[in-house]
């Protein structure tokens, strides 16, 4: 029995649900966050981990990988906050973002760059907040974007992106009061 065969005697040609892929999906972005996965592997079976269609097709792509289903693991990669109270904050590289992001300036400055982060979906939340603080976020160049946050007296600048893009959606809710809020997109490497 597996994360992905949650009950005994489950069929490898039992169609795969949206959760199961996700589950997936987190494993490998942990492992290319370790270092156990180069960027290539990585992308390799992520695209194949969303096209799967049975369980027997997602099993082989994290077998040679340490289980890392545990309930902690799940949580770490389902909801992050970063907050800068009277401070500047820096967040870039190589780091597992959540699938629900809250990220928060107060008095402050918090900048972060998501072009290098290893993302444990295809569609991540980002809460964005800023009350009389600055927040400035890069996204992939890939990445399409939907924005549903507000502003009252601030600056909120949120670059979209083509519909046809293959990066991961990225949907962009929370408001700005009397502070800055700014997303653009990474360059393509």
């Amino acid at each position: 029995m597996t994360s992905l065969t949650p009950y005994a005697g489950d069929d490898p040609a039992q169609r795969a649900s949206d959760a199961d892929r996700d589950r997936v999906a987190a494993v490998l972005g942990e492992a290319l966050a370790t270092g156990r996965l180069t960027s290539v592997e990585h992308a390799d079976r992520l695209d194949a981990a969303y096209s799967a269609v049975t369980i027997g097709d997602l099993a082989p792509l994290i077998k040679d990988l340490p289980d890392t289903a545990h309930p902690p693991a799940v949580l770490s990669t389902e909801r992050q906050q970063v907050s800068a109270v009277f401070s500047k904050i820096i967040r870039r590289g190589r780091w597992v973002a959540g699938r629900h992001t809250e990220l928060s300036s107060v008095f402050g400055a918090l900048i972060v760059d998501l072009s290098d982060a290893v993302l444990p979906g295809r569609e991540v939340t980002l809460e964005l907040n800023s009350l009389c603080g600055k927040l400035i976020v890069t996204v992939p160049a890939d990445a399409r974007v939907v924005d549903e946050g507000s502003a009252i007296f601030s600056k909120r600048s949120v670059t979209g992106g083509s519909a046809d893009g293959d990066g991961p959606l990225i949907r962009v809710t929370g408001n700005a009061r009397f502070g800055k809020i700014v997303v653009y997109r990474g360059t393509r490497r």
